[in-house]
Protein backbone atom coordinates (compact mmCIF):
# COMPACT_ATOMS: atom_id res chain seq x y z
CA UNK A 1 0.00 0.00 0.00
CA UNK A 2 2.95 2.32 0.63
CA UNK A 3 6.02 2.73 -1.53
CA UNK A 4 9.14 4.41 -0.15
CA UNK A 5 12.12 5.76 -2.07
CA UNK A 6 15.25 7.04 -0.31
CA UNK A 7 17.75 9.44 -1.79
CA UNK A 8 20.67 11.58 -0.68
CA UNK A 9 23.23 9.01 0.34
CA UNK A 10 26.82 9.17 -0.76
CA UNK A 11 30.45 9.45 0.25
CA UNK A 12 31.46 12.17 2.68
CA UNK A 13 34.49 12.93 4.83
CA UNK A 14 34.33 12.75 8.61
CA UNK A 15 32.83 15.92 10.00
CA UNK A 16 30.75 16.51 6.90
CA UNK A 17 27.00 16.50 6.37
CA UNK A 18 24.39 14.70 4.31
CA UNK A 19 20.63 15.10 4.00
CA UNK A 20 18.58 11.99 3.30
CA UNK A 21 15.09 12.13 1.85
CA UNK A 22 12.32 9.54 1.82
CA UNK A 23 9.41 10.04 -0.55
CA UNK A 24 6.25 8.07 0.25
CA UNK A 25 3.53 7.22 -2.23
CA UNK A 26 0.40 5.11 -2.26
CA UNK A 27 -1.81 5.06 0.84
CA UNK A 28 0.07 7.81 2.63
CA UNK A 29 -2.99 9.36 4.29
CA UNK A 30 -2.94 6.83 7.13
CA UNK A 31 0.76 7.00 7.99
CA UNK A 32 1.35 7.75 11.67
CA UNK A 33 4.98 6.99 12.51
CA UNK A 34 8.00 6.91 10.25
CA UNK A 35 11.61 6.24 10.98
CA UNK A 36 15.14 5.91 9.70
CA UNK A 37 17.05 2.69 10.31
CA UNK A 38 20.57 1.71 9.38
CA UNK A 39 22.46 -1.52 8.91
CA UNK A 40 26.20 -2.00 8.64
CA UNK A 41 27.67 -5.29 7.34
CA UNK A 42 27.47 -7.98 10.01
CA UNK A 43 25.27 -5.85 12.25
CA UNK A 44 21.59 -5.84 13.11
CA UNK A 45 19.37 -3.22 11.58
CA UNK A 46 18.93 -0.50 14.19
CA UNK A 47 16.62 2.44 14.66
CA UNK A 48 18.37 5.75 14.10
CA UNK A 49 15.46 8.15 14.56
CA UNK A 50 11.68 8.10 14.57
CA UNK A 51 8.99 10.72 14.11
CA UNK A 52 5.24 10.66 14.67
CA UNK A 53 2.61 12.43 12.60
CA UNK A 54 2.43 15.02 15.38
CA UNK A 55 6.15 15.72 15.23
CA UNK A 56 7.35 13.81 18.29
CA UNK A 57 10.86 12.50 17.73
CA UNK A 58 13.29 10.06 19.26
CA UNK A 59 16.93 9.31 18.48
CA UNK A 60 19.49 6.65 19.10
CA UNK A 61 22.01 7.84 21.69
CA UNK A 62 24.80 7.50 19.14
CA UNK A 63 23.31 10.18 16.86
CA UNK A 64 21.62 12.47 19.36
CA UNK A 65 22.73 16.05 18.87
CA UNK A 66 24.12 15.35 15.39
CA UNK A 67 21.12 14.08 13.40
CA UNK A 68 17.72 15.71 12.97
CA UNK A 69 14.63 13.91 11.68
CA UNK A 70 11.75 15.85 10.15
CA UNK A 71 8.78 15.33 7.87
CA UNK A 72 6.67 17.35 5.48
CA UNK A 73 3.21 15.82 5.53
CA UNK A 74 1.99 17.94 2.63
CA UNK A 75 4.68 16.35 0.46
CA UNK A 76 4.61 12.90 2.11
CA UNK A 77 8.35 13.19 2.59
CA UNK A 78 10.65 12.48 5.53
CA UNK A 79 14.18 13.79 5.98
CA UNK A 80 17.26 13.00 8.00
CA UNK A 81 19.79 15.80 8.34
CA UNK A 82 23.11 14.25 9.35
CA UNK A 83 25.83 16.56 10.64
CA UNK A 84 29.26 15.91 12.15
CA UNK A 85 29.36 12.52 10.48
CA UNK A 86 31.70 9.86 11.82
CA UNK A 87 33.12 6.74 10.15
CA UNK A 88 30.96 4.62 12.45
CA UNK A 89 27.89 6.16 10.80
CA UNK A 90 28.75 4.21 7.64
CA UNK A 91 25.80 1.96 6.79
CA UNK A 92 22.87 1.44 4.48
CA UNK A 93 20.11 3.74 5.67
CA UNK A 94 16.49 2.65 5.28
CA UNK A 95 13.25 4.58 5.45
CA UNK A 96 10.35 2.79 7.13
CA UNK A 97 6.67 3.26 7.86
CA UNK A 98 5.53 1.88 11.21
CA UNK A 99 2.05 0.53 11.84
CA UNK A 100 1.68 0.86 15.57
CA UNK A 101 5.19 0.11 16.78
CA UNK A 102 6.14 -2.33 14.03
CA UNK A 103 7.88 -1.48 10.75
CA UNK A 104 5.61 -2.55 7.90
CA UNK A 105 7.04 -0.88 4.79
CA UNK A 106 10.65 -0.35 3.80
CA UNK A 107 12.49 1.62 1.21
CA UNK A 108 15.29 0.12 -0.86
CA UNK A 109 18.03 1.71 1.22
CA UNK A 110 20.68 4.29 0.43
CA UNK A 111 24.39 3.89 1.15
CA UNK A 112 26.13 6.37 3.44
CA UNK A 113 29.90 6.09 3.61
CA UNK A 114 31.96 8.32 5.90
CA UNK A 115 35.69 8.32 5.30
CA UNK A 116 38.49 9.25 7.70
Amino acid sequence: QVQLVESGGGLVQAGGSLRLSCAASGSTFNIRTMGWYRQAPGNQRELVAGISSGGNTNYADSVKGRFTISRDNTKSTMYLQMNSLKPEDTAVYYCAVLMGTLPRYWGQGTQVTVSS
